[in-house]
Protein backbone atom coordinates (compact mmCIF):
# COMPACT_ATOMS: atom_id res chain seq x y z
CA UNK A 1 0.00 0.00 0.00
CA UNK A 2 2.88 2.34 0.56
CA UNK A 3 4.04 2.18 -3.08
CA UNK A 4 0.50 3.66 -4.17
CA UNK A 5 0.77 6.27 -1.50
CA UNK A 6 4.25 7.19 -2.50
CA UNK A 7 2.45 7.58 -6.66
CA UNK A 8 -0.41 9.72 -5.36
CA UNK A 9 1.67 11.68 -2.80
CA UNK A 10 4.28 12.39 -6.26
CA UNK A 11 1.30 13.27 -8.49
CA UNK A 12 -0.24 15.67 -6.17
CA UNK A 13 2.95 16.84 -5.71
CA UNK A 14 3.08 17.14 -10.09
CA UNK A 15 -0.61 18.39 -10.00
CA UNK A 16 0.22 21.55 -7.46
CA UNK A 17 3.43 21.78 -8.73
CA UNK A 18 1.83 22.60 -12.47
CA UNK A 19 -1.41 24.29 -11.42
CA UNK A 20 0.75 27.00 -9.07
CA UNK A 21 3.46 27.40 -11.85
CA UNK A 22 0.58 28.09 -14.70
CA UNK A 23 -1.42 30.34 -11.77
CA UNK A 24 -5.08 29.07 -13.37
CA UNK A 25 -6.31 26.24 -15.33
CA UNK A 26 -9.37 24.48 -16.14
CA UNK A 27 -10.07 20.79 -15.29
CA UNK A 28 -9.71 19.80 -19.32
CA UNK A 29 -6.01 21.69 -19.18
CA UNK A 30 -5.39 19.77 -16.03
CA UNK A 31 -6.43 16.02 -17.20
CA UNK A 32 -4.91 17.07 -20.79
CA UNK A 33 -1.59 17.72 -19.04
CA UNK A 34 -1.42 14.20 -17.53
CA UNK A 35 -2.86 11.82 -20.28
CA UNK A 36 -4.04 8.18 -19.38
CA UNK A 37 -4.60 9.29 -15.84
CA UNK A 38 -8.04 10.87 -15.88
CA UNK A 39 -9.50 9.33 -13.36
CA UNK A 40 -6.46 9.31 -10.84
CA UNK A 41 -6.01 13.24 -11.62
CA UNK A 42 -10.21 13.75 -10.88
CA UNK A 43 -9.60 11.77 -7.69
CA UNK A 44 -6.51 13.94 -6.46
CA UNK A 45 -8.42 17.24 -8.09
CA UNK A 46 -11.54 16.60 -5.90
CA UNK A 47 -9.21 15.87 -2.86
CA UNK A 48 -6.69 18.50 -2.75
CA UNK A 49 -10.05 20.87 -3.38
CA UNK A 50 -11.45 19.29 -0.15
CA UNK A 51 -8.26 19.92 1.69
CA UNK A 52 -8.30 24.17 0.36
CA UNK A 53 -4.58 22.80 -1.42
CA UNK A 54 -6.04 24.03 -4.62
CA UNK A 55 -9.02 26.58 -4.85
CA UNK A 56 -12.00 25.81 -7.62
CA UNK A 57 -13.52 29.09 -8.66
CA UNK A 58 -15.08 30.28 -11.50
CA UNK A 59 -14.08 27.48 -13.50
CA UNK A 60 -11.00 27.57 -12.65
CA UNK A 61 -8.31 25.78 -10.50
CA UNK A 62 -5.60 27.21 -8.24
CA UNK A 63 -3.15 27.19 -6.15
CA UNK A 64 -4.23 28.17 -2.90
CA UNK A 65 -3.96 30.15 -0.60
CA UNK A 66 -2.95 33.48 -1.95
CA UNK A 67 -3.75 33.17 -5.75
CA UNK A 68 -4.13 37.24 -6.98
CA UNK A 69 -7.30 36.00 -8.81
CA UNK A 70 -5.16 37.31 -11.97
CA UNK A 71 -5.48 35.07 -14.75
CA UNK A 72 -2.37 35.85 -17.72
CA UNK A 73 -4.32 35.44 -20.94
CA UNK A 74 -1.61 34.81 -23.04
CA UNK A 75 0.05 32.16 -20.62
CA UNK A 76 -3.38 30.51 -20.15
CA UNK A 77 -3.83 30.12 -24.14
CA UNK A 78 0.00 29.13 -24.19
CA UNK A 79 -1.13 25.91 -21.99
CA UNK A 80 -3.85 24.75 -24.60
CA UNK A 81 -1.33 24.92 -27.07
CA UNK A 82 1.22 22.84 -24.70
CA UNK A 83 -1.42 20.49 -23.87
CA UNK A 84 -1.67 20.20 -27.73
CA UNK A 85 1.74 18.58 -27.61
CA UNK A 86 2.01 16.71 -24.42
CA UNK A 87 2.31 13.12 -25.20
CA UNK A 88 5.35 13.81 -26.80
CA UNK A 89 6.28 16.43 -24.14
CA UNK A 90 9.40 15.24 -21.77
CA UNK A 91 9.49 18.58 -20.10
CA UNK A 92 7.58 21.89 -19.58
CA UNK A 93 7.39 25.04 -17.42
CA UNK A 94 7.06 28.42 -17.69
CA UNK A 95 9.22 30.60 -20.13
CA UNK A 96 11.64 33.47 -19.73
CA UNK A 97 10.24 36.50 -22.15
CA UNK A 98 9.24 36.37 -24.92
CA UNK A 99 7.83 32.88 -23.92
CA UNK A 100 5.13 32.19 -22.21
CA UNK A 101 5.64 28.51 -21.84
CA UNK A 102 8.72 26.38 -22.54
CA UNK A 103 9.13 22.69 -23.42
CA UNK A 104 11.18 19.81 -24.75
CA UNK A 105 9.52 17.08 -27.23
CA UNK A 106 11.61 14.63 -29.49
CA UNK A 107 14.66 16.08 -27.82
CA UNK A 108 13.97 19.56 -29.57
CA UNK A 109 13.50 22.74 -27.00
CA UNK A 110 10.12 24.95 -28.16
CA UNK A 111 8.96 28.18 -26.79
CA UNK A 112 5.51 29.07 -27.27
CA UNK A 113 5.96 32.94 -27.64
CA UNK A 114 2.54 35.02 -27.82
CA UNK A 115 3.01 37.75 -30.34
CA UNK A 116 0.56 40.68 -28.77
CA UNK A 117 -0.88 43.04 -31.48
CA UNK A 118 1.29 46.19 -32.10
CA UNK A 119 4.51 44.35 -30.34
CA UNK A 120 5.21 42.63 -33.44
CA UNK A 121 8.69 44.80 -34.15
CA UNK A 122 9.71 44.69 -30.63
CA UNK A 123 9.30 40.96 -30.27
CA UNK A 124 11.27 40.56 -33.80
CA UNK A 125 14.41 41.85 -33.03
CA UNK A 126 13.86 40.35 -29.30
CA UNK A 127 13.44 36.65 -31.07
CA UNK A 128 15.72 37.91 -34.07
CA UNK A 129 19.23 37.06 -31.58
CA UNK A 130 21.57 35.20 -32.84
CA UNK A 131 21.87 31.71 -30.95
CA UNK A 132 24.15 28.98 -31.43
CA UNK A 133 20.71 26.45 -30.99
CA UNK A 134 17.91 28.92 -31.06
CA UNK A 135 14.59 27.04 -29.84
CA UNK A 136 11.49 26.41 -32.45
CA UNK A 137 9.39 28.72 -31.42
CA UNK A 138 5.68 28.37 -31.65
CA UNK A 139 3.95 31.62 -32.23
CA UNK A 140 0.40 32.59 -30.69
CA UNK A 141 -0.84 35.24 -32.23
CA UNK A 142 -4.35 36.62 -31.49
CA UNK A 143 -5.91 37.21 -35.18
CA UNK A 144 -4.15 35.40 -38.21
CA UNK A 145 -4.05 38.45 -39.95
CA UNK A 146 -0.84 39.18 -37.68
CA UNK A 147 0.91 36.20 -39.36
CA UNK A 148 1.58 38.48 -42.82
CA UNK A 149 3.46 40.89 -41.05
CA UNK A 150 5.91 38.76 -39.26
CA UNK A 151 9.64 38.04 -39.54
CA UNK A 152 10.76 35.96 -37.25
CA UNK A 153 13.47 33.08 -37.54
CA UNK A 154 13.06 29.31 -36.65
CA UNK A 155 9.52 29.27 -36.39
CA UNK A 156 8.09 26.43 -36.80
CA UNK A 157 4.30 27.33 -36.91
CA UNK A 158 1.51 29.99 -36.01
CA UNK A 159 -1.76 29.34 -34.17
CA UNK A 160 -4.55 31.00 -32.31
CA UNK A 161 -6.65 29.38 -29.11
CA UNK A 162 -10.63 29.87 -29.21
CA UNK A 163 -12.05 31.27 -25.90
CA UNK A 164 -12.87 27.41 -25.60
CA UNK A 165 -9.39 26.14 -26.05
CA UNK A 166 -9.87 25.15 -29.73
CA UNK A 167 -6.28 25.61 -31.22
CA UNK A 168 -5.88 26.34 -34.86
CA UNK A 169 -2.65 26.30 -36.54
CA UNK A 170 -1.05 28.17 -39.45
CA UNK A 171 2.00 27.81 -41.41
CA UNK A 172 3.47 31.08 -43.46
CA UNK A 173 3.37 30.76 -47.35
Amino acid sequence: MKARDQNYSQEAAALLRDISMYRALTREQVLRLYPGKRDKINELLIYLTKQQRLLYEEGLYRAAPGHDGKVDKALFAAVWVLVDFIDRVEYHAIGEFPAKVIFIADGQIYEIVHMEPGKEAMLSQVMGRHEEDPPHYLVLVDDPEQINGLELPNVCGYCTVSPGGDVQYYQKE
